[in-house]
């Protein structure tokens, strides 16, 4: 049996985009090594439901137990869902919140998840009252046990900064798609270093096809002088991976590749040296 999983997760597996290959790739990423999980109770972009069965095969397995396991989900607004909303779209907004993650645990199996995701604010610019409003209603959620942490995805510092203006509390995690050319979303990444927020970085990979493809990158991932004092055979992919965990940044993959998967994991073994980091960190335009 794995040992448990610490409070923050150094690697997390994401669902997204799954369909109904869902269960059988949540319970090969946990055959591979993956403790964290990552869903949203949004069937437009997720099947939160399949997750669960991957997780009731893992148990079954005995691959794991569900004290080994970091959960986190998340709460969507009505703009983000198809017809298949998780919550009456008449309700008031802390209904919405409330229903969405018993919608939730039920579909994990599980009388708790670890992390609860506000999936983006309402607004692509402001932090608006409907925010405060469901932000206190997931506060609700944690007091009562139903979550240990709560999160903001899709965030910008624009809305960091005014959640902090109007005193709101500040979120434990932040979970953003993580481009080079923006400075791997440097002035998100500097204000959650300076309020101990935890950054998680989506699309490494998808996003930046051009880091991947750098010559930089490819000298670092050949049978060099400069690789071996790295990690032999370290693949691109962990080299990227390695390096957004040099930044500050926790990882999140989406393979669908059982080998990927595993040389997805292995690169917590790379390790960079500074000028190596400040070298790729300097690719952003």
């Amino acid at each position: 049996m794995a040992t448990t999983v610490p409070s923050f997760p150094d690697f997390i597996y994401g669902t997204a985009w799954k369909e109904d290959r869902t269960p059988a790739l949540t319970e090969l990423a946990l055959r591979m090594g993956f403790r964290a999980i990552d869903t949203a109770n949004q069937r437009r972009h997720y099947c939160e439901e399949g997750v669960g069965q991957g997780l009731v095969e893992a148990y079954q397995a005995g691959l794991v137990a569900r004290a080994d396991l970091f959960l986190q989900t998340k709460f969507t607004y009505q703009r983000g869902q198809d017809h298949r909303m998780p919550y009456d779209p008449a309700a008031a907004l802390p209904v919405q919140v409330a229903q969405s993650m018993a919608g939730s645990l039920e579909h994990l199996g599980t009388d708790h998840v670890d992390s609860y995701v506000l999936h983006g604010p309402s607004s692509n610019y402001d932090w608006t009252g409907d925010d405060t409003e469901v932000w206190d209603a997931m506060r609700m959620e944690r007091d009562a046990g139903r979550t240990r942490l709560l999160g903001v995805s899709n965030v910008s510092l624009r809305h960091l900064q005014q959640m902090e203006a109007v005193g709101a509390e500040l979120p434990a995690f932040v979970q953003n798609r993580c481009y080079a050319r923006l400075g791997w979303d440097r002035a998100v990444r500097l204000f959650c270093r300076d309020h101990k927020i935890i950054y998680q970085g989506f699309s490494l990979l998808t996003a930046n096809p051009e880091v991947l493809h750098h010559p930089l990158i490819a000298g670092l991932t050949s049978d060099s002088l400069t690789i071996a004092a790295v990690s032999p055979n370290a693949t691109p992919a962990q080299v990227v991976f390695s390096f957004a965990r040099s930044i500050g940044i926790v990882p999140l993959t989406g393979t669908t590749n059982a080998e990927h998967m595993r040389q997805d994991l292995a690169s917590r073994e790379v390790t960079l040296p500074p000028e190596t980091v400040r070298a790729i960190e300097s690719l952003a335009g």
